[in-house]
């Protein structure tokens, strides 16, 4: 399958990581410095596989299998981060017997280190977010809605720096609209803010005054609309200084990223993996000592039952 091949590629025309086997054996090349993506979105409370019965997927996903994945990653590479573009919630009964409370303990076990919201996270309501939230041992990152006339006012940040080897990673987090997608009275007073706007906000801090070396987005916007609807695509176009866009929402599986020429002449990668928990991605971004970027291998690890069990 397409989706289980090594994929290489190149940012600005240079070289792209020199990686053998899959998946992602060897190391950046001596004095550089390389970073491991993992990413995740729409799992939709699927804690176990689908079942081997004929269906799609079948066989497919399960967060004990992600988490043996994740673990072996780590074991090989030191400098790892694990972020999710959301609807962790909704989907299965675990869901409705448990409120979330499930999911977020098994990813604060797996050790994610950020999430952002999507719409079904608040489809228990804001005080069904709110009893969950101490589960989670991971912030969710939210740029654009504004909290502050709701329960969960100062609940969450808008972007979070992250330091890998001396590299500064900022990571911040777009949401959808939630008018007509989730039921007015579950999310109260909560205002959408426009995500182009905040974008551009968070860039500037990202870049101009806390000089990060990358700069993540984790949207779930949305991949693709054939409207004016704002979406990973449209964001990455009017947007510039985004290095990569994690996205959810539309259930995309793409084979590689996909790049998109922003203001200023750079290239933004767009990558979504699906939805269920079916895949992880994978994005090794490579350094110069000093900290500038070189490069980018990607890959999509599919979650099954041949998912090696570490000790």
């Amino acid at each position: 399958m397409k989706r289980r091949e090594f994929l290489r590629n190149s940012l600005m025309g240079t070289a792209g990581l020199s990686l053998l086997g899959f998946p992602f054996a060897a190391q950046a090349r001596p004095k550089n410095k390389k970073l491991v993506i993992l990413h995740t979105n729409d799992t939709h409370s699927r804690i176990d596989p689908f079942p081997s019965d004929g269906r799609a997927n079948g066989g497919m996903g399960g967060m004990a299998r992600r988490a043996s994945l994740i673990k072996q990653i780590r074991a090989k590479e030191k400098n790892v981060l694990l972020l999710d573009s959301g609807d962790i919630f909704q989907g299965t009964p675990y869901f409705n017997f448990f409120g979330g409370e499930l999911e977020y303990k098994l990813m604060s076990q797996m050790g994610y280190d950020a999430a952002t919201l999507g719409n079904h996270d608040f489809d228990n309501g804001l005080a069904g977010l709110q009893k969950q939230l101490p589960h989670a041992s991971f912030p969710f990152l939210s740029a654009n809605y504004d909290f502050s006339e709701t329960i969960l006012k100062d609940k969450f940040q808008p972007y979070k720096v992250f330091v890998k080897d001396e590299l500064k990673i900022g990571v911040f987090g777009l949401g959808i609209d939630l008018q007509g997608l989730v039921g007015a009275d579950m999310y109260g007073k909560t205002l959408y803010l426009d995500p182009v706007v905040k974008a551009k906000e968070m860039v500037k801090i990202l870049r101009d005054e806390q000089e990060c070396n990358l700069i993540i987005c984790l949207s779930h916007l949305g991949y693709k609309y054939d409207t004016d609807k704002i979406d990973d695509r449209k964001l990455a176009a009017q947007v510039g200084g985004i290095d990569l866009i994690l996205g959810g929402h539309t259930h995309t599986f793409l084979e590689k990223p996909d790049a998109i020429i922003s203001p200023g002449g750079e290239e933004t990668l767009i990558n979504q993996v699906g939805w269920a928990g079916i895949n992880l991605g994978r994005i090794d971004f490579e350094f110069s000592t000093e900290g500038k970027k070189k490069g980018y291998a990607a890959a999509v690890l599919p979650v099954h039952e041949r998912t090696a069990i570490s000790s």
